[in-house]
């Protein structure tokens, strides 16, 4: 395969991703595809969930493939997304054959936007149809990243109060090891500031009084602890999409493995106000140790949640970390 065909996006194949963008509302969804079907699993390890389908991801369970990760702003009223993608899938002859029909495994995760534009909009189940077309017609899992699809209503650091916090949005990082690729998509809706891990600089957050630096998150908690406790206003949505050739267990281990990735690049996570999810789908192509493939996961996990800061620009009244 010549070097330009080889960078993840282009290792993984059969695997298609699109949003759609409410600009002036300030949310949307993006949906990841895969017709084919691919291994699926999910880590959620934030205290306040918006999901759905992702109790049959458990490796003891007896689906063994989906076929589209649903990623949603619209807090609960985004899992309405999801049905137009299984609505659209079904419509394409996409799915689990049942006998009598197909039906889509669709599992889906939303984040809480609605104080960012306006609250009325959510996404509907034609906005996730519209995403599908997209990613069915565009055939790449590529995106455009920033304040599109389910990052454009996205913020960070809102442990000081929502006055502090900063405008996030939708990343997007890759890495891989020879004929092995990861590709991780991320909304970054966070309680905490987002860090770049390879240089420890903090991004994106709670600003200061003067609204040009960003807090430190330890000591900043630590003066604020007396404040009322944080909404459930957060929550950080992913998906990683892999080569390799994983088993349920091993898709879920890995899963596991990328949350470190939050860990690393956002002060603080996984908090009792958070939704933080992880979906992993793995096309099955590539043998790889799960150890390999969980490294590889978490560090092109990390480049997503820094591409969605940095990648997003000032809007709604919010400043980015670009014009910081």
């Amino acid at each position: 395969m010549p070097e330009e065909e080889r960078t993840p996006e282009k290792l993984i194949r059969g695997v298609f991703a699109a949003s759609y963008t409410y600009e002036e509302a300030g949310t949307g969804c993006t949906v990841i595809v895969c017709p084919k079907g691919a291994r699926g699993a999910v880590d959620v390890r934030g205290g306040a969930p918006a999901t759905r389908e992702t109790d049959l991801l458990r490796p003891e369970e007896t689906v063994d493939l989906i076929h589209a990760v649903v990623l949603s702003g619209g807090s609960a009223y985004g899992l309405a997304a999801s049905c137009g993608v299984a609505q659209e899938l079904e419509r394409q002859g996409v799915g689990l054959d049942v006998g009598v029909g197909i039906v889509p495994i669709v599992s889906s995760a939303c984040l809480f936007d609605l104080a960012c534009g306006d609250p009325s909009v959510r996404p509907t189940a034609e906005a996730g149809a519209e995403a599908t077309r997209r990613a069915l017609e565009k055939r790449t899992l590529r995106l455009q990243t920033g304040n599109l699809g389910a990052g454009c209503g996205c913020t960070v650091g809102k442990f000081a109060g929502p006055e502090r916090a900063m405008k996030s949005g939708l990343g997007q990082g890759c890495a891989s090891a020879g004929s092995l690729a990861c590709f991780a998509i991320s909304a970054v809706n966070a309680c905490g500031n987002v860090v770049d891990p390879a240089t420890g600089r903090t991004i994106a957050g709670a600003l200061s009084d003067d609204r040009a630096s960003v807090l430190d998150a330890t000591e900043a908690i630590c003066q604020l602890s007396e404040r009322e406790p944080w909404l459930r206003t957060n929550t950080t949505i992913s998906c990683v999409v892999t080569n390799a050739i994983l088993t349920k267990a091993q898709a879920t281990k890995v899963a596991q493995m990328s949350a470190d990735a939050y860990a690393h690049a956002i002060h603080p996570t996984h908090t009792t106000n958070d939704g933080d999810t992880i979906f992993v789908m793995a096309t099955g192509e590539v043998e790889a140790p799960v150890d390999v493939v969980g490294m590889l996961s978490t560090q092109a996990l990390e480049r997503a949640i820094v591409s969605a800061a940095t990648d997003a620009t000032s809007a709604y009244g919010l400043l980015a970390a670009r014009d910081l």
